[in-house]
């Protein structure tokens, strides 16, 4: 179980680094729904799913909120 942890925070952290900013919120929201969903009865891939979905969105509305911050 550790193994697959260690192997899923090195997976991620590589994606992260080598993703453009649009799909970072994706990777970093699937990452975390699939392991809420893994320990939530097994259904990793469900959550990793809606996790991509709800950190797009969040993503998209951070960057919204800086760009009127930034009055542009």
């Amino acid at each position: 179980m550790k193994q697959i942890f260690a192997l899923l925070g090195t997976t991620a952290a590589t994606l992260l680094i080598a993703t453009s900013a649009n799909a970072a919120g994706c990777v970093s929201g699937a990452v975390v729904g699939g392991v809420a969903g893994h320990v939530a009865h097994h259904h990793a891939v469900l959550g990793a799913a809606a996790g991509c979905v709800v950190g797009h969105e969040m993503n998209k509305h951070e960057k919204k909120k800086a760009a009127e911050a930034n009055g542009q």
